[in-house]
């Protein structure tokens, strides 16, 4: 074994959280390296949350074009280049490798590419991509490892070579027919792109509705939306087995309520959750605990069992989203620094990418029921609202949980254009633990969408402290 190296700082990742803490560290005069063994900045920039939503822009003119006569424009057939799709979505990565490697260099922060393991505390040994090996040991090592794919144990499902969200982000030519498996944010969002390319789709989910996590209410709505769309949509349905090879031939065993039957399609897309990437790079070697998810096991400061060792973003159990990973970052470098920052009670908000969108924060009314919370609960369709009327875009609709007892926002959601962009205005509100009327008698602009939020506080059922029964919730209390 060579010689140790010590750094003041390793990174082993370079996600989201991982470059943050890299180039935070390496420019406040710490020697900091960060070990990747293949994608500089994680998967958000590279294989997911950007180049998909470049993707499902894409989709999203792509439905606009068929959409023309509508929007009062004359034109011929058209035809979807996924070649084009994929230099335009290559492009913008490309773009983005140069600012990250760009700022590697100018905050100092070594970037050695690598595949690494901890082979003692706070001790990596890194079998380098050109040839040959280091040692590193740090003063604080901070662990970004992020997940991958998950690819169950479904006979001949493997074997299949099936494509995860990396491999349909990749393709220059059209699926005949796709086969998704998967009912949830992945799986939902890339169904509906390629299906807006051409493509037939079928998406199969074992749970009773699509995007399980939503209200039923939200999960109605995009399975609507999906049928509408021409995409079939199989609900409480297992996979059995699969036989051929995704992108030649392939068949689907199911099993449903109306029996067992093969599907025959041509690729396969499995999006059935994720993994995180903490086997076998000997993580007890360097007594770092793991949970039986496979996470590594953290505080609510981000510490690890071990002393000086942190865990940041998916591998460490955070919400799956970049914006959770960046806030990590934020934690254990303001906690670095003195203060005493914390993951309790962060509030998260997502949005699901799907056309329109769906943007949510807090608690929805399935979380409210389980948590015995009582509430007021107001919805309003986007037809009500004047600017979806001028997109012809008036699918969805948007509703807000509201404390029984008192004005506090417990949670919102909008399935509609621009909905991120109007949940963050609901957010702002619930961060500062303002009264929903602050929304309720805000001046909006006209037309936008955010006027639509005076409308929708404006249905909130008046308080009555006094209510102790339980009722049905659209009506008043629970």
């Amino acid at each position: 074994m060579s010689e140790p190296e010590k750094y003041d700082v390793l990174v082993l990742g370079s996600g989201t959280g991982g470059k943050l803490i890299a180039w935070t560290m390496a420019s406040e005069g710490n020697r900091t390296a960060s070990i990747e063994r293949k994608y500089v900045g994680g998967a958000c920039p590279n294989i997911a949350c950007l180049p998909s939503k470049n993707v499902i822009h894409s989709a999203k003119v792509a439905s606009l074009f068929g959409r023309h006569q509508e929007f009062g424009i004359e034109t011929g057939p058209f035809t979807v280049n996924m070649a084009g799709v994929y230099a335009r979505k290559k492009k913008m990565v490309d773009d983005l490798m140069k600012v990250h490697l760009d700022q590697y260099r100018a905050s100092g922060a070594e970037l050695i590419w690598g595949n690494a393991r901890f082979i003692g505390p706070r001790t990596l040994q890194v079998t380098l991509r050109e040839g040959g090996e280091r040692t590193l040991i740090g003063k604080r090592v901070f662990v970004n490892i992020g997940t991958h794919a998950a690819i169950p144990e479904i006979p001949g499902l493997a074997d299949a070579r099936p494509m995860t969200h990396v491999e349909v982000l990749d393709l220059q030519r059209l699926p005949e027919h796709l086969i998704v498996l998967g009912g949830g944010y992945v799986g939902l969002e890339l169904a509906q792109a390629m299906r807006r390319f051409g493509s037939r789709v079928t998406l199969i989910a074992r749970d009773p509705q699509l995007a399980p996590k939503e209200d039923a209410d939200v999960a109605q709505a995009i399975l609507e939306l999906f049928r509408d769309e021409g995409i079939e949509v199989l609900l409480r349905t297992q996979v059995l087995s699969v036989k051929g090879i995704s992108g030649e031939r392939v068949e689907v065993l199911i099993e449903n309520e109306a029996g067992t039957r093969a599907i025959t399609g041509t690729d396969i897309l499995a999006a059935l959750g994720r993994v995180p990437n903490t086997h076998g790079i000997g993580l007890e070697k360097a007594g770092i605990e793991v949970t039986e998810a496979g996470h590594i096991r953290v505080n609510d400061r981000l510490e690890t069992k071990a002393p000086n060792v942190w865990a940041v973003g998916e591998c460490a159990g955070s919400p799956y989203f970049t914006h959770v990973s960046e806030n990590d970052f934020h934690i254990i470098h303001a906690n670095l620094n003195g203060e005493n920052r914390s993951t309790r009670d962060r509030l998260i908000p997502y949005c699901l990418f799907i056309d329109p969108p769906l943007g949510r924060v807090g608690i929805n009314e399935s979380q409210a029921r389980a948590n015995n919370s009582s509430y007021r609960v107001a919805s309003l369709p986007m037809n009500a609202v004047f600017r979806p009327l001028t997109l012809s875009e008036t699918r969805g609709f948007m509703k807000v949980l509201i404390d029984a007892h008192s004005d506090r926002i417990l949670g919102f959601a909008a399935l509609g254009p621009e909905a991120g962009e109007l949940m963050a205005n609901v957010q702002v509100a619930m961060l500062a633990n303002q009264s929903y009327t602050l929304l309720r008698d805000a001046v909006f602009t006209h037309p936008t969408m955010s006027e639509g939020l005076g409308m929708l506080f404006a249905r909130v059922p008046e308080r009555r402290d006094a209510a102790v029964e339980k009722r049905d919730p659209r009506g008043s209390m629970l």
